[in-house]
């Protein structure tokens, strides 16, 4: 079993994980020690287990969109869709993404 120590906002986590899973494991820990730091730096400082839930909302949003994405373009392309649409979809999809974001940035900053 390995172990592999997540820091988020400066705090350790030490996290079991697989052998051979370490490296992959750590760039997931700095994804959302990324992810935090976006938040506080729009919101504000916050309590940490309040942090912790915001990026797990905002990790687990941008997971069902990039499924409901797939999906989309899955059937799209099945059905004829050619590359560039399927790109300019998904470049519409991100950009709406990125919105959706900046919105839950901003109801944070008015709580």
């Amino acid at each position: 079993m390995g172990h592999v120590t997540i820091n988020i906002r400066g705090r350790a986590y030490q996290v079991a994980c697989d052998h051979g899973q370490e490296a992959h494991l750590a760039r997931l820990g700095r994804y959302l020690d990324e992810r935090a730091s976006q938040l506080v730096e729009s919101t504000g400082s916050i309590n940490e287990q309040l942090l912790l839930v915001m990026i797990g909302l905002v990790v687990a949003d941008e997971l069902t969109d990039a499924a409901a994405e797939i999906e989309s373009l899955s059937g799209a392309n099945s059905a004829g869709q050619s590359l560039a649409e399927a790109d300019a979809a998904l470049a519409e999809a991100i950009g709406n993404l990125a919105s959706r974001v900046e919105k839950v940035a901003a109801r944070l900053e008015d709580t």
